[in-house]
C-alpha cells in the first residue's frame, strides 16, 4: 500500500514539473507596448559601410512618426544597436518594405539579403524596393506626406495602389535568384514624386543580386505578363486608341537545335477597348497591337539579354533537360544565344467591364 502511495506521489511531482516547464514558455515575451514595429526599413551603402533607416509609424493619436538612423559593419550589428539604445525593443517580423539606394543595389544585395533570411529577423515575404534617391531624403517625404507612416506600405498593395506597370518582388524570391542558375528578377524602382507622395521610375534588372540594367514602366508590365501574372495594364495602339488587359495566358514549348536553346511561346490576350479615336476597325485594332507587343518585347529581350540576366526565367524550361555542369553554364553558353519565337493572339472583348472573364 505505501508504495502505490509513493508512486502517486512521484507521479504528481513529475506531472506539475512538466506543467511547469510548459507554463514557463512565454516568460521572455513583451508587451506590444514595449514594442517599436517599423513598417519600412531603408538601407544605404558607401564604402562598405551600411547606413540602416527605421520608419516607425505612430499607432496612437498621441504618437509621433519616427525615423530612426545608424551606421555600421553589417546591418544585423545596425538593428542590434537601434534596439539597444531605444526605449523599446525593435520587432522587424511585422516590416513590410525594404528600400535600398541604387549604390546598395549596383554593389551587390547578396550580403545583406542572406543576412536577412538567415538571421530571421524579417519575414522572407518583405518586399524589396530600390530608391532612386537617398532613404533619408525619401522617408522625410513621405513623413511630409502621411498621417501615421504607412503611405509607402498602401503604394504596393493589390488593392489600392499597385499598378500592374510596376514589379512585386519580395526579399525569398531575391534569395532564391542570388544561388539559382536560371532564374533572375527585376525589382521595383521608386521616388519621391514631384505632384505626387510617390513615383514609380521603372525596375531594375538584377544578376546574381546585382543591378546590371533598369527597365521603364512599359517593360516592366511585359515583365509581368511573360512571368504569367495576371495584370490589367493599359497599352495605347498606334495612336488609334487604349486597350485594357483584362486576361492573359501565356504557352512555352522548348527545344534544342544544335544545342542552341529555343523557346516558342505564344502570348494569349484578352482586352477591352477603353477609348478609340476616329472609327479604326477591330482587326486593325488588334493587327496593330500584336505588333506594337512584339516590337517591345524583342526590344526587352535585347536589353535584358545584354545584362545577361534571365528575368524573364526562361531557363527554368530548360531545367530538365541540362545536366547540373550545363545549369551552371546557363548564362554563359545558352542564354546569350537564346532564340524566343513569340506569336501574340488578342481577343477584344466587346462586353468590356460588366462581364467576368
Amino acid at each position: 500500500m505505501s508504495e502505490r502511495v509513493e508512486v502517486k506521489h512521484m507521479l504528481k511531482w513529475i506531472v506539475a514539473t512538466l506543467l511547469l516547464f510548459i507554463l514557463s514558455g512565454c516568460w521572455d515575451n513583451k508587451d506590444i507596448n514595449h514594442r517599436s514595429l517599423p513598417i519600412a526599413m531603408g538601407v544605404s551603402y558607401n564604402q562598405g559601410q551600411y547606413t540602416v533607416y527605421l520608419d516607425i509609424p505612430k499607432v496612437s493619436e498621441t504618437d509621433k512618426i519616427q525615423v530612426v538612423s545608424e551606421s555600421g559593419d553589417t546591418i544585423n550589428d545596425i538593428i542590434d544597436k537601434i534596439s539597444m539604445n531605444m526605449e523599446s525593443e525593435i520587432d522587424l517580423l511585422h516590416l513590410k518594405i525594404i528600400l535600398v539606394d541604387k549604390e546598395f543595389a549596383k554593389h551587390g544585395l547578396n550580403d545583406g539579403v542572406s543576412s536577412l533570411i538567415r538571421s530571421r529577423h524579417v519575414s522572407p515575404k518583405t518586399l524589396f524596393v530600390i530608391c532612386d534617391e537617398s532613404p533619408d531624403r525619401f522617408f522625410e517625404k513621405m513623413d511630409k506626406n502621411s498621417n501615421d507612416g504607412t503611405l509607402i506600405y498602401d503604394f504596393f498593395q493589390r488593392n489600392s495602389g499597385l499598378s500592374p506597370e510596376i514589379a512585386y518582388t519580395q526579399t525569398w524570391k531575391i534569395f532564391r535568384s542570388i544561388h539559382s542558375f536560371t532564374n533572375d528578377v527585376v525589382i521595383p524602382i521608386i521616388k519621391s514624386g514631384h505632384t505626387t507622395a510617390i513615383e514609380s521610375t521603372g525596375s531594375a534588372i538584377m544578376k546574381n543580386g546585382k543591378m546590371v540594367g533598369r527597365l521603364n514602366n512599359e517593360e516592366t508590365l511585359l515583365i509581368n505578363v511573360f512571368n504569367g501574372k495576371k495584370t490589367q495594364g493599359k497599352i495605347e495602339v498606334m495612336g488609334k486608341g487604349t486597350i485594357q488587359i483584362v486576361s492573359n495566358h501565356l504557352k512555352h514549348r522548348s527545344y534544342f537545335v544544335d544545342n542552341q536553346a529555343l523557346l516558342k511561346s505564344k502570348l494569349s490576350l484578352k482586352v477591352i477597348l477603353l477609348d478609340t479615336k476616329g472609327n479604326p476597325s477591330e482587326d486593325s485594332i488588334k493587327s496593330d497591337l500584336n505588333k506594337l507587343v512584339l516590337e517591345r518585347f524583342e526590344h526587352l529581350f535585347e536589353k535584358i539579354k545584354l545584362g545577361g540576366a534571365d528575368v524573364l526565367g526562361v531557363g527554368q524550361h530548360f531545367r530538365n533537360e541540362l545536366t547540373r555542369t550545363q545549369l551552371e553554364e546557363w548564362h554563359a553558353e545558352y542564354f546569350k544565344n537564346l532564340k524566343i519565337d513569340l506569336q501574340v493572339s488578342t481577343t477584344i472583348r466587346n462586353t468590356g467591364n460588366l462581364k467576368d472573364t
